[in-house]
Order: structure tokens, then C-alpha cells, then sequence
């Protein structure tokens, strides 16, 4: 075997453990990503598929019961005592929209910026078929979101001078019901 030919396959050998310390790394990160779906809501089963081809390139999905609205409400509650400020996206102040869109976002879902916007956004749901996650809109202007908690709860920014906090939704008009896709 000449040098050159050597130096090829010591290379090859490189790539290919190299791969496959990518390989787990994806695998422990979306081991992470289910745990964290997981978790958000107790009893929710979750199940991951993580495929490795010859060329050992990783693609994983997670498929839980509503767990994209699991995580986009995780985030919206660990935001729970930062200001609201006008205009507000993150991470330190949020605006009612901007917690909202911000939430979404880290679950994969990207949705527009307004709340009049987020009123159009996605799938109309009825108020009996909430689930966690999906996003209230309120009064007739739809001046005002949040992200259902359960139990008749909601995740708010609610206004200048308040605090993000879980709020009654009774204590509010609904407007809309709406699901991300």
C-alpha cells in the first residue's frame, strides 16, 4: 500500500468516527428534546425514531401527543415573572404576542408577530377541544393572547406595569381558539 493509499484510509477511518460521535450527540440531544416533552405534562408517552444511514447521516423525529404545544406552554411558564413591555419579544420582556410567537418558535413553529395575525394562525379549535399549548385569543378586536394551561388557565403577558403570570381565562371575553400547525 502506498503512503498516499495509507493516509486515504487512515482519513476515511477519521470521517467515519466522526460521523458516528455525531450520531450521538443527535441521539442525546433528542433524548433530551422527549424528556423535556415529556415531562411538561405527566402521563403524556412519547416515542422517538432515530435512523442512521450507511453514510451514517441522523435524522430523528419525536412524535408525543401534543408536543409541540407541550413545550411552546413549558416555555411560556418559565417566562413567569418577567415585565411585560410593549413590543416586547424576549427574553427579558415580553408583550403578550411576543411571548406567544417566542413559545412557538422554540417548539418549531414559527407564527406571526401580532396577536390579530395569531387569530388567523393555524387551525380554529372549539373552546371544548382546548388543549395545552393552543393559543387564546381575546375580546373582539383580538387585542390579547395567551397559551392555555389547563384547567381553565392561561399563560399572559398581561399588560404595562404586570408581570408574565397564569391568569383565568374567565376573567376575559374569548374571542378564538387557535392551534399552530
Amino acid at each position: 500500500m502506498s503512503p498516499s493509499e495509507e493516509h486515504e484510509e487512515s482519513g476515511g477511518r477519521w470521517r467515519l468516527r466522526e460521523r458516528r460521535r455525531v450520531a450521538r450527540i443527535a441521539c442525546a440531544v433528542l433524548i433530551t428534546v422527549l424528556t423535556a416533552a415529556t415531562e411538561a405534562v405527566p402521563g403524556v408517552a412519547a416515542a422517538a425514531t432515530v435512523t442512521v444511514s450507511a453514510s451514517v447521516g441522523v435524522r430523528a423525529s419525536v412524535s408525543a401527543p401534543h408536543a409541540r404545544g407541550e413545550i411552546a406552554l413549558r416555555f411560556a411558564l418559565a417566562q413567569r415573572g418577567k415585565p411585560y413591555v410593549y413590543g416586547g419579544t424576549g427574553p427579558s420582556s415580553y408583550d403578550c404576542s411576543g411571548l406567544v410567537q417566542r413559545a412557538w418558535r422554540v417548539a418549531g413553529v414559527r407564527i406571526p408577530r401580532t396577536t390579530q395575525e395569531q387569530a388567523r394562525t393555524g387551525a380554529a379549535v372549539p373552546l371544548g377541544k382546548v388543549r395545552l399549548g393552543d393559543l387564546v385569543i381575546f375580546y373582539h378586536d383580538a387585542s390579547h393572547v395567551g397559551i392555555y394551561a389547563g384547567h381553565g388557565m392561561v399563560v399572559v403577558a398581561p399588560h404595562a406595569g404586570a408581570v408574565v403570570r397564569l391568569q383565568e381565562m374567565r376573567w376575559m371575553p374569548i374571542y378564538a381558539v387557535r392551534r399552530p400547525r
